[in-house]
């Protein structure tokens, strides 16, 4: 962690995600109050809001992360960021949610251009010794200004009110690019068949990251393990509040409570990965599914009980939960940094975070599904078992996984990295 500290360029962009992350957070609060309250929106209208911002991450994920390998990665963050500034402002004189919604999507689409840049911009920067730490890091950085960003936003829009929190938000992204400035150009010497490639189709280009996430058995059994487990997951997390609501003595502040556990518990994991960067990845990914399934399991036994002293168990439970999905995307994504070459990282990480923003979206449609059908007790639970199973089939099939990815795929990841250098 010393080391990451002295790397300039790893804290400037570490900086820039912690000021625009909590920007975002400082937007959704806002929205939601405007548009839930002050608009009275039905539910389903309150949906489509994280629907606009998510649905273009899922559809443009792999196309974004081509373009952010064929382009210099600091300029699309900071145009991102700035045309993103502007584009917060229009929220401010929004009057009909179809403007909301045309505003939300277009920010999505920026964003799903920023992510894979910013991705491989951390693999230019970051030697590969460091990378599990930082990817840790980046990780304690999202869990914080999960916590912190609602804190404020709830405060700013009590004072002031959501478009002048808009102009925040649009503030912050502008900072953010201001710091990005200060990013190291790229250093490349292209080859003759580098050049080449920046002449090849997106298509092309695509089926390569494709090819090289299919060289390597770890990155095909993470993704499907982790696009898997992140769609049970959404259809239980996205009705939490919903479940709460069966509790007869729930405090009001309650659902607050437990998002701050969720929090913590994602900080303390990334705190304990960045000091111990010597692990593997797979058991933990798989000891993190498992006690995600044992956190949602306990609050649907609890809350079908009515056990008193939800004021504890609900954060204390929210924490294990977070605790354990910091154990899933964070040794995942650290190795896949660590063995995609550089000249890769936006199409393969366009791929993996379209698969997790498809997750996303139809995890809590299901959800709602199966609780509005079966009720939401018995839709905790039957997502509980299913993430323990998951763990499970991960548990019998480790060794498999493990063996082959470290006997048979380093040639062939090598092969694939070689088409393209």
């Amino acid at each position: 962690m010393k080391k990451l500290a002295k790397n300039k360029g790893y804290m400037t962009l570490m900086s820039a995600q912690a000021i625009s992350s909590i920007g975002d957070w400082l937007s959704i609060v806002a929205i939601i109050t405007l548009v839930g309250l002050k608009w009275n929106a039905s539910p389903m209208e309150v949906s489509l809001i994280i629907l606009c911002l998510a649905v273009p991450m899922a559809l443009l994920g792999p196309v974004a992360g081509i373009v952010a390998d064929r382009f210099s990665r600091k300029a699309i963050m900071i145009i991102s960021d700035v045309v993103r500034a502007g584009l917060i402002l229009i929220l401010t004189i929004a009057s009909e949610l179809w403007m909301v919604y045309i505003t939300l999507f277009t920010i999505g689409l920026f964003s799903a251009v920023f992510i894979p840049a910013k991705n491989g911009k951390l693999k230019e920067v970051v030697p590969e010794e460091d990378m599990k730490g930082a990817m840790s890091i980046t990780s304690m950085i999202d869990s914080s200004t999960k916590v912190l960003g609602p804190l404020i936003s709830g405060v700013l829009v009590t004072v002031f009110s959501a478009q002048q929190v808009f102009l925040i938000d649009s503030a912050t992204f502008v900072v953010s690019a201001v710091l990005l400035l200060f990013l190291p150009n790229e250093i490349k010497i292209e080859s003759a068949e580098e050049t080449e490639e920046k002449q090849q189709s997106f298509k092309k280009e695509f089926v390569q990251g494709l090819s090289f996430i299919k060289s390597s058995r770890f990155m095909v059994i993470g993704l499907l393990m982790m696009g898997i487990s992140l769609l049970i997951l959404q259809m239980s997390d996205s009705q939490l509040i919903v479940l709460l609501r069966e509790l007869t003595s729930a405090s009001p502040d309650l659902f607050g409570y437990l998002v701050t556990g969720s929090g913590l518990g994602m900080f303390f994991a990334g705190f304990l990965l960045a000091k111990k960067t010597d692990y593997r990845a797979y058991p933990l990914m798989l000891l993190g599914v498992c006690g995600i399934g044992l956190s949602f399991g306990m609050m649907g036994i609890l809350t079908n009980y009515d056990v008193s002293y939800s004021i504890i168990w609900g954060p204390a439970l929210g924490f294990i939960g977070g605790f354990s999905a910091s154990l899933i995307f964070v040794p995942f994504q650290a190795t896949v940094q660590v063995e995609t070459p550089v000249n890769m990282t936006g199409r393969v990480f366009g791929v993996i975070n379209s698969v997790m923003t498809t997750a996303t979206i139809i995890g809590p449609l299901l959800g709602g599904w199966m609780a509005i059908v079966i009720g939401v007790i018995p839709a905790f639970t039957i997502t509980a078992g299913l993430l323990i199973l998951v763990s499970l089939i991960g548990f019998f099939t480790r060794q498999k996984v493990e063996r082959g990815n470290d006997d048979g795929s380093t040639g062939e990841r090598a092969t694939s990295a070689a088409t393209t250098d």
